[in-house]
């Protein structure tokens, strides 16, 4: 049985690939139009490359192989990010805020969810150089607009910041794996969990880990946390960022959650997880994760988001598309030739009959060139 593939892995036949490519070439062109340069990394890199800053949290996902050219370890991407980073850092070393995006495919180790794919298409755009929080609002903004543009808008944007859970568990001086599982059972909001794991902390501190997974909800989720939580400077200034957020992007569809975490190692700051309707998990992510270029040697802040590309296109609304034009073989016939040219040209599908072939299947027509006394027209294909 040679024609089947691995275990969450599949062809994207030809009008799911078709549906792809339309997207993707849409909102490339979004990113174009709001200044943000395509780059196109390697698939394949260094494997300390691919795992550093960012990528630690990226280790068993990743495929390994051994190069052999060099011997060294290399690793197939599983997340683009860090390489991005890494050619802002290194290759570009531009001054100032920098701009970028992608769009390719990363594989996985082993797939995120039951019915996951373990090689999603990931696009994303990164912004570089620009610590204020005016850089994490045109990320949102941006990336409401690319949802918007592909026809699944967000019907929420979970806000959150990485600055309390670190605050909390600088106080409680958590570390290491402890530190980890905290982190880890705050993602999954296991409040018994915490509980237990909590015992022997700080009181004040114990009791704010258990308050995170309860803190989400509309704007007055923030005042909420500013009453219970510890009164810590960096959680004070997570909270007044999210403030800002609220104020400063109206019209979109905000809403809080303390626990919505990830990337640990990786997020330092503004996080957010992006919903739309139907869908039970997030179709976006993104956050600030300043200072990843440090292992490139320039240090950097930074703010981005990505997302399944091919997921996103399963969601996406299908656009009635114009048929294909069926043509007879041209030959040596300079008028039909020039005919069938002409239409390609103007960007309409024209396939040519060749000489013995009647019919061609799995292409639908709603248009033929048909010879009219001594000129070559272009007339409708009877539905009957």
């Amino acid at each position: 049985m040679n024609w089947l593939l691995p275990e969450h892995l599949a062809d994207a036949l030809p009008a799911e690939a078709a549906r792809i490519e339309r997207l993707r070439r849409t909102l490339l062109d979004v990113f174009r139009v709001h200044g943000y340069e395509f780059v196109i990394p390697p698939l394949l890199e260094y494997l300390e490359s691919l795992l550093t800053g960012s990528g630690q949290d990226l280790k068993l996902r990743t495929f390994k192989l051994v190069d052999q050219l060099s011997g060294r370890t290399l690793g197939v991407r599983a997340d683009m990010t860090p390489q991005v980073a890494r050619i802002d850092a290194h290759l570009l070393n531009r001054n100032g805020v920098v701009r970028l995006c992608y769009c390719d495919s990363v594989l996985h180790t082993l797939p995120a969810s039951l019915h996951g794919t373990r090689e999603p298409i990931q696009l994303g755009a990164e912004l570089y150089g620009y610590a204020g929080l005016e850089g994490d609002r045109e990320i949102i903004r941006l990336l409401a607009t690319v949802l918007d543009t592909a026809g699944v808008p967000a019907t929420r944007i979970d806000l959150s910041h990485f600055g309390i859970f670190t605050a909390l568990a600088e106080a409680a001086r958590l570390s290491g794996d402890r530190a980890e599982e905290v982190f880890s059972l705050l993602q999954s909001k296991d409040v018994p969990g915490l509980a237990a794991v909590v015992q022997g902390l700080p009181a004040e501190i114990g009791a704010a880990l258990q308050a995170l997974p309860n803190l989400y909800g509309g704007r007055e989720v923030l005042d909420e946390a500013a009453r219970i939580l510890p009164d810590l400077p960096a959680v004070a200034a997570a909270l007044a960022d999210l403030r800002t957020l609220a104020d400063t992007l109206p019209g979109l569809p905000l809403s809080f959650d303390l626990a919505d975490l990830r990337g640990y190692h990786y997020h330092n700051g503004v996080v957010f997880a992006v919903y739309t309707a139907g869908v039970p998990s997030a179709v976006a992510h993104g956050g600030r994760y300043d200072g990843v270029g440090s292992a490139f040697g320039r240090a950097r802040p930074a703010t981005g988001f990505s997302l399944d590309l091919r997921e996103l296109a399963r969601y996406a609304p299908t656009a009635p598309q114009a048929g294909a034009i069926l043509a007879p073989y041209a030959g040596d016939d300079a008028g039909l030739a020039a005919a069938v040219a002409a239409l390609r040209r103007s960007g309409e599908t024209v396939i040519e009959l060749l000489p013995g072939e009647t019919a061609v299947e799995g292409v639908a027509f709603d248009r033929r060139i048909a010879r009219v006394n001594d000129s070559w027209i272009l007339e409708p294909i009877s539905k009957d």
